[in-house]
């Protein structure tokens, strides 16, 4: 792998996959002491910084300040790491000296479970490497690559279960299925029978500032198409595809659609890597159909619309699949094996 692919890969998958709770609690408290000026415009936040300060791996720290410099709050020094932005509007009474101020190096995540300190990263690590090959995943070593017991490796390794990353085979081995066309085209398959039904049951609980937030939003990146990146694909997808159907209400249809959603896992890598692969990226238009008819209560045309956006996105997926595929290879890790088939 060339030595900026490598940068790419190391910056994406960093970004990628990083546990919600983790990485949005540092940023709510970054962020909170930087409209409160207890972190002063120009104080230089990096990320291995934070990681210390909070207590939390690099991908989360990574993420949190990728959300801080998106917001507005901090700005991309050269060379390396963040400083803080200079705020028209800052809130607060009474500023401090970010030296003087609870800064964030006495704020510790201490409250998070081990498992979720790692959890993020080891996601992310197995997403960016199925559109190679199937990875069979070593318990033990990834106890001891992360240093930590296997108890706490175990505990991850059931959370990736429950979105649908993991599988057993046979023989009782963890393993990461390859995005083949094949296994691609079943779990899309499984998307547009079961989606549209939560859909239909989700909508009459949806707020409609809600629906109109998430219109706005598709709007916006409408507007900027040529300039989207993967983060804001990601959000769109999560808009669409996990909030608004968590309004269904009916839990044992959302455990039935984990499995499928777990390409959205797989999506957070696709589009860091393949943002501009389209000139107009299609999900767009198509997300903005099916709000649009959400926002006028014709719940059933919206669900029709969903069914046809996800038939089409089969296509699209296997396309940015075989794109990566075709690129640079994954550097190894120890509690990843590669594996061409599994028994099962």
């Amino acid at each position: 792998m060339g030595e900026s692919a490598k940068n790419t890969k190391n910056q994406t998958a960093g970004a990628v996959g990083s546990s919600p709770r983790l990485y949005q609690r540092a940023f709510d408290i970054l962020a909170g002491q930087i409209a409160r000026g207890e972190l002063a415009a120009g104080t230089e936040l990096k990320e291995t910084g934070i990681a210390a300060q909070f207590g939390i791996s690099r991908a989360p720290a990574r993420r949190a300040l990728a959300e801080l410099a998106e917001a507005g709050l901090v700005e991309r020094r050269q060379g390396q790491g963040f400083i803080v932005s200079r705020l028209r509007n800052r809130a607060g009474i009474g500023k401090r000296n970010s030296r003087s101020s609870p800064a964030a190096n006495e704020v510790r995540l201490v409250s998070l479970p081990s498992w979720e300190r790692i959890y993020g990263e080891v996601e992310s690590e197995i997403a960016a490497r199925i559109s190679f090959a199937t990875w069979r995943v070593n318990e033990a070593e990834l106890a001891r690559h992360y240093r930590v017991s296997r108890t706490v490796a175990r505990d991850v390794i059931g959370r990736l279960q429950q979105r649908g990353l993991l599988r057993k085979d046979d023989r009782s081995r963890w393993y990461a299925q390859a995005l083949t066309p094949d296994h691609v085209g079943e779990l899309y398959e499984l998307r547009w029978l079961l989606e549209p039904v939560a859909l239909r049951k989700a909508a009459p609980n949806v707020p409609r500032e809600l629906l109109q937030a998430m219109r706005d939003r598709l709007g916006d990146a409408l507007a900027n198409a040529h300039n989207i990146d993967g983060a804001t694909l990601d959000r769109l997808e999560h808009d669409l595809h996990v909030t608004l159907l968590g309004y269904c209400g009916n839990q044992t249809l959302m455990q039935a659609i984990t499995l499928p959603q777990s390409l959205l896992i797989a999506h957070h890598f696709l589009y860091r890597w393949t943002a501009r692969l389209f000139d107009i990226e299609p999900l767009l238009p198509e997300h903005i159909g099916i709000i649009d008819r959400l926002l006028a209560e014709r719940i059933k045309d919206a669900s029709t619309a969903l069914e046809r956006h996800l038939r089409v996105s089969r296509d699209r997926a296997i396309a940015r699949i075989d794109v990566i595929a075709r690129g640079a290879e994954p550097d190894p890790l120890p509690y990843l094996i590669r594996s061409a088939s599994v028994s099962s």
